[in-house]
């Protein structure tokens, strides 16, 4: 990336985001030295960063916080929705200061480097956030470059050559290579994460992980149910070797359409059994295409953790954690789906269910972490039709 030969970067800079127009923004870089490139999304949640960046639906993007003040907290091994993180990078307005949190464990910037991870800060966020939402998620390059060298035209090369996520499957990179079951419920300030005890004997749910967060299977479990999770490439066969009482669909990274072009005969054939489903995000983009919805790729996307939605049954507004870039067309579902949720900034569908099948989804992730917890309702649901407990 380093090239003696350009100049050096305006301003004693050491970071900078490339996007693939050409343009350059100047910044201070920090974490991992080098070079990443992918879509450049925002997120508006003031809390919760080590969860955001250790999410798996974050592949392939970078995520420009909206909220000024990121590494106050610092970070430490509970904090995480997987065991490495998955977002490519972050971008912030102020320098990442030291931690204060009883919590903490280690220094965000530390975290950052020894994880690879590249972050920038002294960045106009809200401008550039601005930008997203009149211009559409970018493309770009996130570089750091501790002596200030930038090979400019490379990574505007680079930039502007990727893809994109429409079209791409990231479920098969991020997924689990082998099933296993997990125990662990909701975390408490005494105990950590504690395995439920509720869980022995509670009905069988078999987990597809497309890019689990791990906080989905916690409330699972706290819910009562037995969590098996399984590859995204798992068979129906695969599946039913388990013997399940459930199958859950999970949230995941890049375009449905194209990870659902293995997983959709699957949702096909489970429904066809006429056992309880649960999805959330990817998950339910998934079970759309799956019943003859359409999804398509969103100009922002919505991403933080104040995305109030309208549940239709009762007009109850719930304040959700969210993201997502893609979406069903609530007008492509078929007649036997009915439209549950939707969100309040801009009309678009945030879950359904199938009057004919015990089915039901969700766009956005009542799981939270991070996020309120209005939703968690919607696991003791699932819980409760595979019991026969009707659970509103």
């Amino acid at each position: 990336m380093a090239d003696a030969a350009y100049p050096p970067a305006p301003n004693n800079a050491t970071g900078a985001i490339v996007l693939a127009s050409g343009e350059v923004i100047w910044g201070r870089g920090f974490g991992a030295a080098g070079a990443a490139v992918g879509e450049i999304c925002f997120n508006t949640s003031i809390t919760g960063y080590q969860e955001i960046m250790t999410d798996p639906s974050y592949a392939g993007q970078i995520i420009n916080f909206t909220f000024p003040h990121i590494g106050n907290v610092g970070t430490n091994a509970e904090d995480i929705e997987a065991t490495n993180p998955h977002a490519l990078g972050c971008i912030v307005r102020e320098d990442v200061t030291n931690p204060s949190n009883y919590r903490n464990s280690g220094h965000f910037i530390q975290w950052m480097t020894a994880n690879g991870r590249i972050g920038i800060s002294g960045i106009d966020t809200r401008a550039l956030t601005r930008r997203i939402r009149e211009q559409g998620a970018p493309n770009g390059v996130i570089a750091h470059s501790p002596d200030g060298k930038f090979d400019i035209p490379a990574l505007q090369a680079m930039a502007k050559s990727w893809p994109g996520l429409e079209g791409m499957d990231l479920a098969k990179p991020v997924t689990t290579l082998q099933s296993y079951d997990w125990a662990d419920g909701l975390w408490t300030r005494a105990n950590g994460y504690d395995a439920n005890s509720a869980q022995a004997t509670g009905p069988k749910v078999v987990a597809m992980d497309f890019g689990v967060k791990r906080n989905i299977l916690r409330n699972l479990v706290a819910a009562g149910a037995r969590v098996t999770v399984v590859p995204a490439t798992a068979s129906f066969e695969d599946i039913m070797a388990h013997n399940p009482d459930g199958l859950f669909l999970s949230n995941g990274p890049g375009d449905p359409a194209a990870t659902g072009a293995y997983v959709v005969p699957v949702i096909q054939q489970w429904l066809e059994t006429g056992k309880p489903l649960f999805g959330i995000c990817l998950g339910h983009q998934m079970l759309g295409i799956a019943i003859g919805a359409e999804t398509s790729k969103m100009h922002q996307g919505h991403r933080g953790a104040n995305h109030p939605v309208k549940r239709l049954s009762d007009d109850r507004v719930e304040i959700t954690s969210m993201n997502h870039g893609f979406a069903v067309d609530s007008t492509t579902l078929p007649k036997n789906a009915r439209e549950t949720h939707v969100s309040l900034f801009d009309g678009s569908n945030c879950g359904f269910e199938l009057a004919d099948k015990p089915a039901f989804s969700v766009q956005y992730h009542p799981e939270a972490s991070p996020g309120p917890q209005d939703s968690h309702y919607l696991f003791e649901k699932f819980v409760g039709m595979m019991t026969g407990e009707s659970v509103n």
